[in-house]
């Protein structure tokens, strides 16, 4: 079957009538992208499935709420992670630090990307180092440079202002690249 908007569009119809059929065909084809999402936030495998479990039925609960403004698998993407970091946090809060901590511990750097190449490196080689930064940093990176969300969207995901997410990176950047070096 095609998998195009109108086909999408009429699924979602359907999940919207309580259709379990329909409810089925769209967690079919999203539920592998949806589980790698959490578990590159959360690191455990048990615990990324059922943060996507609970993720799909959220989002079958609140259908209403999707205007098609966006695809619904950004929509549903926005769910996976806003949920895996919410629950990240209940579960981690002692052990994770503020994203103040952070940012006041290492001294701004402003020319943080100037005569580094990382598209010389191996991709598993990248994603080895950032699943080795602080939690922060590995969440910030992932939004970036895996989920491809912008520094705006990433501040809203991680509730902190434009200036702070713009900070954040640039330091996560800085110990990725220490991690890099290390090799």
């Amino acid at each position: 079957m095609e998998q195009t908007g109108n086909h999408i569009d009429d699924l979602i119809r359907l999940c919207k009538e309580n259709s379990r059929s329909a409810q089925f065909e769209l967690y079919n084809r999203y539920y592998k992208t949806m589980y790698n999402t959490a578990l590159r936030i959360v690191k455990d495998i048990h615990w990324a499935e059922d943060i996507m479990q609970e993720s799909f039925l959220k989002a079958f609960t609140k259908l209403d709420a999707f205007k098609g403004e966006v695809t619904f698998g950004a929509w549903l993407k926005r769910i996976v992670i806003n949920h895996s970091i919410d629950n990240y946090k209940k579960i981690n809060k002692n052990q994770m630090s503020s994203v103040d901590d952070i940012l006041y511990k290492v001294p701004d750097n402003d020319q943080e990307d100037e005569g580094f190449d990382f598209a010389g490196l191996k991709a598993q080689q990248i994603l080895e180092c950032i699943k080795m930064l602080k939690d922060n940093y590995r969440i910030a990176l992932t939004l970036l440079f895996v989920e491809g969300y912008d520094q705006e969207e990433i501040g809203e995901i991680m509730n902190i202002s434009a200036g702070n997410c713009r900070t954040l990176i640039s330091r996560a950047k800085e110990s990725l690249r220490q991690k890099i070096d290390k090799i």
